[in-house]
């Protein structure tokens, strides 16, 4: 076959029955592997002379039909089913989030540290510290090596991982329990920004892309809410490891389902290892596990002892150093064109709201086990309305995204964070469910599920098809990582209000209302950056107008103009 290709006749091999098995780049020449089960051929294309298209993404469509079955011929049930195991990984973390949140009292008890503030908190924060860290580079690994292997790998990660949380209940430490936490947070990091990367590459820019972003985006309250009632289930009627087990074996059925029911062939796999950058990536985790432990130990020993601030100070060199490396690479871990345009105000609006988020969700829990002395059960019940309002607010995102500025939406996220924070940072001792903390629940989903699926949609979008593993892992390292640090800061600000005080209710409801404040303030920064987004997306459109009017404005002649 010759070098020079039609891009007709690739639709042609297709309606014959040739299917396309894999793609590869290299040197700017796109390598097409077709063929069924008696023959293959080997079609090469050359995108800038013998192809001859002026866009990119004209190629990027053709790839996308090469996934078997495609967006078009894909039956409406496997598509649904299709949909359900993508956002079941984000069920799944956001359950996991729950399950020492909630069951956290219940943790304590087993190894003997109830009532340790330092301790319990590493329950959560050794899971969120390597689900913010290793997204960064699991999206790149799943450009390289296939977004579906690398999303059954997480999830294989994920089952065998929990089971030994489970099993660490029997070994008395702490220490064990955390680090399974922390081994065990790694299968999220791997299926979150594959998920997304196979979302972005299966669906062309559309409406339905749109919903299905916003869908996986909404299953987050969800997931929540499910992972709390199975965890006080669970820790209050038979044992708390149970809730780990039984997530294990969820996991392990959905990989085996999601195998059979993902399209084949789905995404560009590289297949070019040496293409991975080993040190960047190397400087880029190091800095980010370094600055989150810093941040979460610091509240728990004191600022004051040295290796916390030796530690962040490393941390952040290590980031200048990832910086750097970054410019010099030719396959790096955070392309440039990611950070190019809008990208930089969307997730820097999404650093500000979810450290709100991190620090509202938390707080709002521990003021309902703890101040209000509800059951766990009860706690998890309390959150409802959060399962049925994140779906109300990721169809009324897909909508808008549809019919107003990207930078709007970002606004009206940033707004319902900050409201969030203020109904549940001013309640009050006895007061009944329904006047402040029903109305903060009914009202957070909505900056969840309004910013996360712009950024996702911008992202996806602004990326070629070959980089959406990129797209996912960048706009979840900062959801879960600002989770991580929000609630960090806030646990340094609880720590130097309360720690001159005598230990009491009093004292506590004072730490909790002082950490909500400082959410309120991250969530106020994100309304101004969404604001002045806002401003610059208007001025934009505004001068592409009259600039469009200027172009198509017919100069009158000598004759027409006399009388």
């Amino acid at each position: 076959m010759g070098n020079s290709t039609d891009p007709n006749s690739i639709a042609g091999n297709m309606a014959a029955g040739n299917v396309a098995t894999d793609s590869d780049i290299i040197n700017g020449d796109r390598y097409l592997s077709a063929g069924d089960e008696e023959t293959s051929s080997i079609q090469r294309f050359d995108v800038d002379s013998e192809l001859e298209l002026q866009d990119m993404d004209d190629i990027a469509s053709i790839i996308t039909t090469l996934a078997i079955p495609n967006h078009h011929d894909i039956s409406p049930l496997r598509e649904g089913l299709f949909i359900f195991f993508i956002c079941l990984s984000q069920l799944i973390t956001q359950a996991s989030v729950a399950q020492t949140i909630i069951g956290g009292t219940f943790i304590a008890k087993t190894f003997g540290v109830e009532g340790i503030a330092g301790e319990e908190s590493w329950f959560t924060a050794s899971f969120s510290l390597t689900v913010g860290t290793f997204i960064l580079i699991s999206g790149r690994l799943g450009d390289m090596y296939g977004y579906k292997f690398m999303y059954l790998v997480g999830y294989g990660w994920y089952a065998v991982t929990s089971l030994a949380v489970g099993f660490s209940s029997y070994g008395k430490s702490t220490v064990v329990f955390s680090i399974m936490r922390a081994l065990q947070g790694m299968g999220p990091a791997i299926t979150m920004p594959n998920s997304q990367a196979i979302l972005g590459s299966y669906y062309p820019p559309s409406l339905k892309k749109n919903i299905y972003m916003c869908l996986f985006g909404a299953i987050a309250p969800g997931g929540f809410v499910l992972g709390a009632l199975f965890t006080s289930m669970f820790s209050e009627l038979v044992r708390w490891p149970w809730t780990f087990w039984l997530a294990g074996i969820v996991a392990g059925v959905a990989a085996v389902g999601a195998f059979f029911i993902i399209p084949q062939h789905i995404g560009i796999a590289h297949n070019s290892p040496g293409s991975f950058d080993y040190w960047g990536s190397l400087a880029g985790v190091t800095g980010l596990v370094l600055i989150n432990f810093a941040w979460n130990q610091g509240p728990n020993v004191g600022w004051d002892t040295p290796y916390v601030y030796v530690l962040l100070i490393v941390g952040f060199l290590a980031l200048v150093a990832f910086y750097f490396i970054e410019q010099r690479v030719s396959h790096p871990i955070v392309p440039r064109e990611a950070l190019k345009g809008d990208t930089g105000f969307v997730l820097g609006c999404i650093a500000a709201g979810w450290s709100c988020f991190g620090i509202w969700i938390y707080y709002i829990f521990r003021w309902i086990l703890v101040v209000d002395g509800k059951s766990s059960v009860m706690a998890a019940v309390y959150s409802i309305p959060t399962l049925i309002m994140g779906y109300v607010a990721a169809l009324s995102t897909a909508y808008l995204l549809q019919h107003v500025p990207l930078a709007f939406v970002l606004l009206l996220a940033m707004c319902a964070f900050l409201i969030a924070s203020i109904v549940a940072g001013t309640m009050h001792t006895h007061q009944i469910y329904w006047l402040q903390k029903f109305v903060s629940f009914l009202i957070g989903p909505f900056g969840m599920d309004m910013s996360f699926p712009a950024g996702c949609v911008l992202l996806s979008d602004s990326l070629p098809r070959e980089q959406q593993g990129i797209a996912g892992s960048l706009v979840s390292t900062f959801v879960n990582y600002s989770i991580a640090i929000g609630l960090g800061i806030a646990g340094t600000v609880e720590f130097y209000v309360t720690k001159d005080r005598e230990p009491s209710m009093e004292t506590t409801i004072k730490g909790i209302k002082a950490a909500q404040a400082m959410g309120m303030g991250m969530a106020g920064c994100g309304i101004l950056l969404s604001a002045f987004f806002l401003y610059k997306q208007l001025r934009r459109r505004a001068d592409k107008s009259e600039k469009d009017m200027s172009e198509h404005e017919i100069p009158l002649t000598k004759s027409e103009t006399t009388p």
